[in-house]
């Protein structure tokens, strides 16, 4: 099963083609201010089952912690993805 989406502008796309790993919600402040809501729904995907179809040139990253890098479309603002290293 291949799992799709896009930023809220449809400049960058992405394709997930293995599972979806250890999903929960976190309440951290670091995610509450970065999708305004009062928790962020995660999931990990291995690098390897990730795919940007289009738009790699838009992707910007911020470090939000050290070894944490928020990624995020840098026309619209979407939060595409965190990785970890």
């Amino acid at each position: 099963m291949t799992l799709s989406g896009s930023c809220l502008c449809n400049g960058i796309q992405y394709e997930i083609t293995g599972p979806l790993t250890d999903v929960y919600h976190c309440h951290c402040s670091m995610c509450r201010k970065l999708h305004a809501a009062a928790f962020r729904t995660c999931a990990k995907v291995q690098a390897k089952d990730w795919r940007t179809v289009k738009g790699e040139e838009l992707l910007k990253t911020f470090e939000s912690s050290p070894g944490e890098f928020k990624v995020f479309c840098s026309t619209c603002g979407s939060s595409i993805h965190t990785r970890f290293t």
